[in-house]
């Protein structure tokens, strides 16, 4: 006789014990399939020509497609966000249809902040343009560039924390992070032209704050320095402070809540730092010499 009923009953007592089944969406968890998908029509709304249809738009064809667009974002956000807001603790307790009262004005409120992200990561676009001589146009940078792909997620999700939205903004960030190798925390702030280069490994904590004209390179981790204390942390300043005008060149760690680099300052690659640097100064990392030694022929 089948023992599989048998283990699936462990794993219900096991795996189920905390958690309350209601009807409907009582119980539901946000859907990442559907979260993935707002986010890539988030993005073809902030870069429409940039869509991927392969299609010539007038003025009012692109504005219908934009309405249309917009209209299946709030509906579905909406639904997504009320799932979401079970995860909230102010929101416990509410009924599915006073969470997706509750979600409709978060979505609302959202929506009207898209323009804005829109000037936002054009001056990204112009900080990636004029930073990488390989570049060969804007429309490269916005279509391939994993790095500004990274910085157009996070801008949604950013907002999206701001607002208070549970899980969500996590899902998309993680997502990016999959697809680009670069984690940024939703909660991270970052101001205006800012450029990852390369981006692969690049890591930006939940607390870090970077200040205008920022570039980083690949492999650069904004960290703490220690979350031994667990969820003691919550809510503290654990990530460093990037003020305006900063480079930080590949494989830089720059952990703590209390660093804070300076403006204008050049950080080189593979430094270790935790201490605050001064303004108008070039950290750099003093290697072991480079030694040549000929290869004999035998070997």
């Amino acid at each position: 006789m089948s023992k599989i009923p048998e283990i699936a009953k462990m794993i219900m007592d096991k795996t189920m014990a905390e958690r309350s089944f209601g009807e409907g969406h009582e119980s539901a968890q946000p859907d990442r399939c559907v979260i993935i998908a707002i986010v890539k029509k988030i993005k073809e709304i902030l870069f429409p020509f940039l869509c991927g249809n392969g299609e010539r738009e007038n003025k009012e064809k692109l504005e219908s497609r934009i309405v249309k667009d917009l209209e299946d974002i709030s509906e579905s956000l909406i639904q997504q966000t009320a799932r979401a807001l079970s995860y909230d603790e102010s929101s416990k307790g509410m009924k599915y249809d006073e969470r997706l009262e509750k979600a409709k004005g978060l979505t609302d409120e959202f929506l009207r902040r898209i323009p804005c992200l829109i000037d936002l990561l054009k001056m990204d676009l112009d900080a990636a343009f004029d930073g990488d001589p390989a570049a060969t146009s804007k429309d490269e940078i916005a279509y391939c560039y994993p790095g500004f792909s990274a910085i157009e997620t996070h801008r949604i999700a950013h907002e999206l924390f701001v607002l208070g939205v549970p899980l969500i903004p996590r899902i998309m960030s993680e997502s990016a992070h999959s697809e680009t190798g670069v984690d940024i925390h939703p909660g991270a702030t970052i101001g205006h032209h800012f450029f990852i280069d390369h981006g692969t490994g690049v890591v930006i904590g939940e607390t870090s704050e970077i200040g205008n004209y920022v570039k980083i390179y690949q492999g650069v981790t904004l960290g703490g320095l220690s979350t031994r204390a667990g969820q003691a942390l919550r809510g503290k300043k654990r990530h460093p402070t990037i003020k305006d005008n900063v480079t930080i060149y590949s494989n830089a760690s720059i952990l703590g809540g209390q660093t804070v680099i300076n403006e204008g300052v050049v950080i080189g690659g593979n430094c270790f730092i935790t201490e605050s640097i001064p303004a108008h100064v070039r950290v750099v990392y003093d290697s072991p010499k480079i030694r040549h030694i000929p290869i004999e022929k035998d070997d």
